[in-house]
């Protein structure tokens, strides 16, 4: 078992230690995935704003009303990318039977 940073030699003979526990990429990656689905989700959230003010915004203006409708698009195809990707993913996992994808994803 690797572990990160397992100690640091010091001026005048002490020594640190203290094993990180993150052992592998796997465990690396299921304590950041909730973080970078929070992140899209905001990110989401930002752009449907922007994009019903723009649309809000327009006055009638069809190059804005057009703009506003094309940053709700590219929004929503955004969504479904990360949505599923994720649930691929997981499929393949399960399929494969590949532990390690199982275990990021819980």
């Amino acid at each position: 078992m690797h572990t990160l940073a397992q100690s640091l030699n010091l001026p005048g003979g002490q020594t640190i230690t203290g094993p990180v526990p993150y052992t592998d990429i796997g465990s690396v990656l299921s304590k950041a995935l909730p973080y970078v689905f929070a992140f899209a989700g905001f990110g989401l959230l930002l752009m449907i704003v922007a994009a019903g003010i723009t649309l809000m915004t327009s006055a009638g203006d069809a190059k804005k009303m057009e703009q506003g409708k094309q940053r709700l698009t590219y929004a929503l195809v955004g969504f479904f990318v990360i949505f599923f990707s994720y649930w691929i993913m997981l499929l393949i996992g399960r399929i494969f039977g590949i532990q390690e994808i199982n275990t990021i994803f819980q």
